[in-house]
């Protein structure tokens, strides 16, 4: 009985989330085309009441932990849900996501995204995408913020293991930028499929910093091991084994 009312919350929760994107994105269109400003405030609208919503909806407490960059650095994080989109989105003042080149004719999504400066990516033409990648990142840090890139290139459950991908060791050489690792436990609580969320602590953690000037290979190492520990030390805080199923 339980499940099936946690379940049904979990229904009604997507349900509001995404009207209440539709609402937010129509009456701050006319605001967005004039101004990047009017964006921004949509956007952080949406996730902070939607963090919130999470909160008493379904029972998902959130956390970000560490200092919170606010400089124009790289933030190269776990990503597990749309969660962790919308806690670093709220916690960072100017936010601009390398993002799927598909997610540009979204309704609402494509339009802010563009307003905010994000990159969009070619996932299919690699070396060639890569390369325009870090000349579109460049011409976007005229206007300074926050570029978060997911170096595995898309959701992963908790419980799964994707490589790294080699565009945000290039990224790192080529904009010769700090990167701030950010860890995360999220998708045990708000899974990238399926309807349930589960009540408990989500966290997103920012890790120190990995100063400029190393080369790649060592660059996507220390990244991948510092990331992947840390979200595992996440998952093992709210009770679930990371080796063990899910």
């Amino acid at each position: 009985m339980a499940h099936a009312i946690q379940w049904l919350r979990s229904f009604l929760f997507i349900i509001v989330i995404y009207v209440w994107m539709a609402v937010l994105g129509v009456l701050f269109t006319p605001y967005a085309i004039l101004s990047k400003r009017g964006a921004l405030r949509a956007c952080k609208i949406y996730a902070r009441t939607t963090i919130q919503m999470a909160r008493w909806m379904v029972g998902i407490r959130s956390e970000v932990r560490g200092p919170v960059p606010t400089g124009e650095v790289m933030i190269a994080a776990k990503h597990q849900s749309f969660l962790d989109i919308l806690l670093i989105f709220d916690a960072v003042p100017n936010a601009k996501f390398i993002m799927k080149r598909e997610l540009l004719w979204t309704p609402f999504i494509g339009l802010y995204a563009k307003r905010l400066g994000c990159v969009p990516v070619d996932r299919g033409k690699r070396g060639a995408a890569v390369a325009k990648m870090v000349q579109d990142v460049a011409q976007e840090f005229n206007d300074p913020g926050q570029l978060i890139i997911y170096p595995q290139g898309t959701r992963v459950a908790p419980t799964d293991m994707k490589p790294y991908k080699v565009g945000t060791g290039v990224l790192y050489k080529g904009l010769g930028q700090t990167c701030v690792p950010a860890a995360t436990n999220v998708g045990l609580f708000w899974p990238r499929k399926g309807i349930l969320r589960k009540p408990g602590l989500a966290v997103v953690e920012f890790l120190d910093p990995i100063a400029p000037g190393m080369d790649r290979n060592s660059f996507m190492q220390q990244l991948e091991q510092r990331v992947e520990t840390r979200s595992a030390d996440l998952m093992r805080e709210a009770g679930f084994d990371p080796d063990g199923p899910y």
